[in-house]
């Protein structure tokens, strides 16, 4: 069984997301698949730095889905104890989940600009999206409902990937071209952590990189407690 732990963060200094109707939707998605008894899902929201190191050991995910805000070089968006915006910069992410390299297969960054805080994390991880530009709620949705759609289907990550743009294109949204997949050649799914003991002569490790874009969204403005406006948060 695989096991998708849903993250997410919305300061209430930060524009509003359509976050629960992404989570929704994900879950949807994998109800409505008829190998819905190989996931579990488990969300955690209003997501704080501290909430994020422990969601991950407590729950030992194979797939990790962040929704929220990215503010490109600046890191991502979190809360801290007021509520308000906490970013937290690529290196201290590509550290922590240095930490879990031998159980996280995946994780999806669905927020703006979080392109790379992805491509940090891909030091460790063998597949991770992000966004290399801002993208909108509808797109954001139609993209994790794709991808979970294909995942849930038995498809591989890279499918998934392709799926959810799609998804976005299907729709009509000119915004397909705003995610961006890292993924390694010959990566595997693994059905648990086990299966990841695999002797490596029977498993093609070529750590080849291939790069595929999808779409982006509207630039944003949130203020924070000094007074500062920071730009790209979306």
């Amino acid at each position: 069984m695989k096991k998708i732990l849903i993250l997410s963060a919305n300061p209430k200094n930060t524009n509003q997301l359509r976050l629960d109707e992404e989570v929704r939707e994900i879950k949807a998605a994998l109800k409505l698949s008829k190998n819905r008894e190989k996931f579990e899902i488990v969300t955690e929201s209003a997501l704080r730095v501290n909430d994020l190191r422990r969601s991950l050991l407590d729950n030992l995910p194979h797939i990790v889905h962040f929704s929220g805000h990215g503010s490109g070089n600046d890191g991502l968006v979190l809360e801290n104890k007021l509520g308000e915006m906490q970013l937290v910069s690529s290196e201290a992410l590509a550290g922590l989940f240095e930490l879990f390299e031998d159980r996280v297969e995946c994780v999806v960054l669905n927020a703006c600009y979080s392109e790379v805080q992805a491509e940090a994390i891909f030091q460790h991880i063998d597949c991770v999206i992000g966004m290399n530009q801002a993208i909108g709620d509808v797109a954001a949705i139609e993209f994790a409902t794709g991808f979970y759609d294909a995942l849930a289907a038995g498809r591989s990550y890279r499918d998934a990937f392709e799926f959810g743009c799609g998804a976005i294109d299907l729709q009509g949204i000119p915004e397909s071209k705003t995610p961006q997949i890292k993924a390694r050649q010959c990566q595997q799914q693994f059905s648990s952590n086990e299966d990841k003991n695999i002797p490596s002569e029977q498993v093609n490790t070529e750590k080849t990189l291939q790069t595929i874009q999808i779409h982006g969204g509207v630039k944003g403005f949130v203020q924070d407690n000094s007074g500062t406006v920071n730009q790209n948060i979306n």
